[in-house]
């Protein structure tokens, strides 16, 4: 004789079933997404980020692919052991120069800009500056972190125009890294120089400048002081929400749209080697 189980107690064995395939299905996608590596998680939208920061960077930010950053490795002659110094095409072979130091101020600035772009949702590509190409400058947007003094890349590409590095030629102060600012407004200095070498380094000063690069819809981002702490200064200065506010106030239209090429200079207080200040001195639009 066959037993007929009732209607109801049928329907509430489906929905065991049901209820049990769906656990085990959210269960293999739970255990599926854990597996996943970093790289194939989607990133953060980065047209939600708003704020001065956001919009500093926008330029960076718009495109698929992320930054490089070219960092200054200045070329060294010497050995660690015995003395080292700048080296000197005039006077050194090529044979015996070193190339992979950089300052600390570089090394603290490129983590700056990592956390800042981390907040934007985006990352950042690092490269030394001796291995940069100018196949770089065409094909993609950069952020060089350094003067030209050591950074030897930033001679190759459009650059600064207002507040220019240049050696000191006469004087107490000959040889010494000085930014020049090519068309003085009142109150400004014909040209700006870090502490001298002699006494404790108190303040340094730095430019900040977004140039058209040489690509179509590209930018360059320069970065330097005329030692390692003002660069560092300089890369704190743009990675800070309240300096950038400030920054943007003296570039016209920056607010209401696409912000405009700009040159600025920045003076940066120093204390036991580390920069505890920075402030805006001057600014030209492009």
């Amino acid at each position: 004789m066959v037993e007929v189980v009732p209607a109801r107690w049928r329907m509430a064995v489906v929905l065991l079933v049901i209820g049990l395939i769906a656990s085990l299905i959210g269960l293999g996608i739970t255990q599926w997404n854990r597996r996943l590596p970093e790289s194939a998680t989607v990133k953060p939208a980065v047209a939600r980020a708003a704020g001065p920061l956001a919009d500093l960077w926008r330029p960076f930010t718009a495109r698929a692919e992320d930054p490089w950053v070219i960092y200054s490795n200045a070329a060294f002659v010497g050995r660690p052991e015995t003395g080292m110094r700048y080296y000197n095409s005039r006077q050194d072979s090529k044979v015996a120069v070193y190339d992979h130091y950089t300052g600390v101020g570089e090394v603290l600035a490129i983590h700056a800009l990592d956390e800042a772009f981390g907040t934007l949702g985006r990352n950042i590509l690092v490269k030394r500056g001796s291995l940069f190409t100018l196949d770089d400058v065409k094909n993609n947007n950069l952020i060089f972190v350094g003067s030209p003094s050591e950074n030897l890349s930033l001679l190759d590409i459009p650059n600064m125009q207002e507040f220019v590095f240049q050696r000191v030629t006469a004087g107490k102060r000959k040889g010494d890294l000085s930014i020049v600012n090519q068309h003085p407004k009142a109150g400004e200095a014909s040209a700006y120089l870090a502490s001298p070498s002699d006494v404790p380094l108190t303040e340094d000063y730095s430019v900040v400048g977004l140039v058209p690069g040489t690509g179509s819809g590209r930018y360059v981002m320069i970065l330097a002081g005329t030692t390692t702490f003002g660069t560092q200064g300089a890369v704190e200065f743009v990675c800070r929400q309240e300096s950038v506010e400030k920054l943007l106030r003296q570039i016209p239209g920056s607010g209401t749209g696409p912000i405009r090429p700009f040159e600025a200079l920045v003076r940066v207080k120093i204390a036991r080697g580390v920069p505890v200040e920075s402030e805006l001195v001057s600014v030209r639009a492009r």
